[in-house]
């Protein structure tokens, strides 16, 4: 008798457990006739951690473009990068709007961005 009743509980419990899918399961098909899981149907790129991530490392760059750079080189980064509100320009287009050449822009632009990059390697940077 109690042989049976094991069996009568296993049949029980695979009953309730029948309606039980697991998320990798295929759940439906999609229009090209792919199947679905409950995955794929649940799932979505959560971003927020990366989001957080970018926001305060471009706060710590605008704080860093307005510490650690001179005057010149914090126009160039800003117009050159579209930073507080410049459109993003050339090279050729910084140095005509400054009267200077287009390889002192250069050079003052590669040692600007050696300064920020300095900055950032820094272990509280």
């Amino acid at each position: 008798m109690s042989i049976a009743n094991e069996i009568l509980m296993y049949f029980r419990n695979q009953k309730k457990s029948s309606q039980d899918i697991s998320i990798s399961d295929p759940i439906d098909t999609d229009k090209d006739g792919n199947q679905l899981t409950l995955m794929d149907v649940v799932s979505c790129d959560d971003t927020v951690l990366d989001d957080v991530d970018l926001k305060i490392k471009s706060e710590r760059l605008h704080q860093y473009i307005k510490t650690a750079l001179d005057g010149r080189e914090r126009l160039i980064i800003q117009m050159r990068y579209g930073i507080d509100g410049h459109t993003p320009k050339t090279q050729r287009e910084v140095a005509e709007k400054l009267s200077i050449s287009r390889s002192y822009v250069s050079r003052i632009e590669k040692k600007a961005l050696g300064e920020l990059k300095v900055m950032f390697s820094k272990p509280n940077g």
